[in-house]
């Protein structure tokens, strides 16, 4: 199927890429069909609208950067898309380029998609620790390892 994209004009993807959010995302709950999109680049994806070529959103997996992550997820949202094991979910974050600023993911509510159906839904975390703007490279500096010191 071609697809009119924000970030790579028309592109051919396969019917797989194809995930459905029968609740819209929030803020653009009339839009439902969205492809999965590579971006150019990793660990980066698009999640294109097939609906409006201008909405797109760069998305990310959270555990990426903030390994200690939770999902208190209501059990009721992931009855909806048919999760009944971590296994079958795909976790996302929205993130957030601007053109003064640090980059940021959205940790508060995140995208929860069934990798079996492409059913998703935006959950929403009240966990305190979980913030609509977590600055992604701050968050890399906290978690990575430092350097072992060798003693001979």
């Amino acid at each position: 199927m071609k697809v009119q994209t924000k970030a790579y004009g028309s592109v051919e993807v396969d019917e797989r890429q194809r995930i459905c959010f029968p609740s819209g995302l929030f803020g653009f709950e009339s839009i439902k069909e969205y492809v999965l999109l590579d971006a150019d680049r990793q660990p980066f994806y698009w999640l294109q609208s097939i609906e409006v070529e201008q909405i797109a959103f760069i998305i990310l997996n959270p555990f990426l950067f903030r390994p200690d992550y939770e999902l208190d997820i209501d059990d009721d949202l992931l009855k909806d898309i048919n999760i009944d094991s971590p296994e079958k979910a795909l976790i996302f974050s929205i993130v957030t380029i601007p053109e003064n600023g640090p980059m940021s993911a959205n940790l508060q509510g995140p995208l929860i998609i069934n990798r079996d159906t492409h059913i998703g839904r935006q959950g929403v975390l009240t966990d305190p620790r979980w913030k609509t703007k977590h600055d992604i490279l701050e968050e890399l500096k906290k978690t990575e390892i430092p350097e072992r010191k060798v003693l001979c």
